[in-house]
């Protein structure tokens, strides 16, 4: 197998050296290349076609938000892994909703950088699905002026989802597996895959994760009450 390309977005050259000597230990991933701000990564994207961008979420000139939704419009090729460098960062869930597959801490351990850009390069989103639940109920009441953000990136209405479809799509915001949706709706695992495959295709998200924030953004479910 090829070795799964990576490039390294951050605008401090000293966290990009780290995560380079990081991932040159590993023999099936390649840094193809570095950006120090969003146009730069947006434009080396186009040109290296990496297969996983690792985009900080502040930068000057252009944010990892808005960097990956200029990626994610561009095709599916590049998935986006976002770096923090607080947990649960307020604008991770905008970062969610352009387009990334999910999110890691600057400072967390090595082996789990190494673990998410694998994962990522097979197509799957990073969250484990109760995670996606507790980061979207942290930010499910997001502040008036943002609401321009759902807006513009969520679809108001799921009247192209058949009634199984919805079943499957609560199913996963309410932090099922898809054994566990199989389970509860007594079908096989395979056909649930081909729900979310066609849930996937008709309002053209990238991940699961991009999924559960559908649910909320439309109201088919809605976040939990405050502890």
């Amino acid at each position: 197998m090829p070795p799964i390309r990576v490039l390294l977005v951050d605008d401090q050259p000293m966290i990009r050296t780290g995560f380079r000597l990081i991932l040159e230990t590993e023999p099936d991933i390649e840094v193809v290349g570095e950006s120090a701000d969003g146009m730069a990564a947006v434009r080396d994207t186009a040109e290296l076609r990496p297969d996983i961008v690792l985009m900080d979420i502040r930068m000057p000139r252009l944010d990892g938000v808005e960097a990956t939704r200029l990626i994610a419009r561009s095709g599916p090729e590049s998935k986006v892994i976002i770096l923090t460098t607080f947990d649960l960062d307020a604008h991770v869930l905008d970062a969610l909703r352009a387009g990334a597959s999910g999110f890691l801490v600057k400072d967390g351990p090595a082996d789990s950088l190494v673990a998410a850009i694998r994962t990522v390069a097979t197509g799957e989103a990073i969250l484990a699905p109760r995670v996606t639940r507790r980061l979207l109920d942290r930010f499910a009441r997001i502040p008036e002026q943002e609401q321009r953000v759902q807006e513009a990136a969520a679809p108001r209405t799921l009247d192209a989802l058949t009634a199984r479809e919805l079943d499957v799509l609560r199913a996963m915001a309410s932090g099922l597996s898809n054994a566990e949706i199989a389970e509860h709706l007594t079908v096989s695992e395979a056909t649930i895959k081909t729900h979310i495959a066609n849930i996937f295709e008709k309002f053209q998200l990238r991940s699961r994760v991009q999924a559960v924030i559908l649910a909320y953004d439309t109201g088919l479910v809605a976040p939990r009450a405050a502890p």
